[in-house]
């Protein structure tokens, strides 16, 4: 039985529809990327970001895109946080381990009502609300007269499931050192949880 989710979703422009290593995509909306390959869908539970890959076409292919890939700077990332925290209070989501890191979030999460498909939406809209509420949203000064800014998460999550306490410890562990080995410091927000057992 599943208990909770270990959560991930990329900043725009983080991980391309053909990335080499894999992809959530089913298509590559943009003509100019195509040259670069069609849509590297996968569907393994495992993460794909260490794997081999040239980094300096993926690197020539992120500066096809509309916009700048985001990469949030510490008050947007804040923000981001505070997001998180006002739809968790709000919608009774037990998060158990957060790490909001430039390009990408990771979280653990309890089982809820809702499919983590959509805990996922919510959060992103959360966070985007609070950015927009701040004024840090990174895409700002690309929004046009009278509309929103274009989107700063990219499309789609990566979920792993979580059968028992040992997974979910794992999973807890993960995303809180994931800051360090990326030598940042750790995080700690307000809206985490301590992970009591199932």
């Amino acid at each position: 039985m599943v208990h909770g989710y270990h959560l991930i979703f990329g900043m725009y422009g983080f991980w391309l529809p053909n990335d080499p290593r894999g992809s959530w995509s089913d298509f590559v909306g943009k003509w100019e990327l195509l040259r670069f390959g069609k849509a590297t869908k996968v569907t393994t539970p495992r993460s794909l970001a260490h794997e081999p890959h040239d980094h300096s076409e993926r690197l020539a292919a992120k500066k096809l895109l509309k916009y700048p890939p985001v990469s949030l700077n510490g008050v947007q990332a804040r923000a981001v946080g505070r997001g998180f925290g006002t739809l968790s209070e709000k919608s009774k989501i037990v998060i158990w381990a957060c790490a909001i890191m430039p390009e990408h979030v990771h979280l653990v999460i309890a089982r809820h009502r809702l499919r983590i498909e959509r805990i996922a939406i919510a959060l992103k809209s959360a966070a985007t609300r609070q950015a927009m509420d701040e004024d840090v949203h990174p895409l700002k000064e690309y929004r046009e007269e009278g509309q929103r800014p274009p989107k700063m998460f990219g499309r789609g999550e990566w979920k792993a499931y979580l059968d028992d306490a040992d997974d979910i410890g794992r999973a807890i562990a993960y995303v809180e050192n994931n800051p360090i080995r990326e030598e940042k410091p750790p995080q700690r927000w307000s809206f985490v949880r301590r992970f009591e057992g199932i």
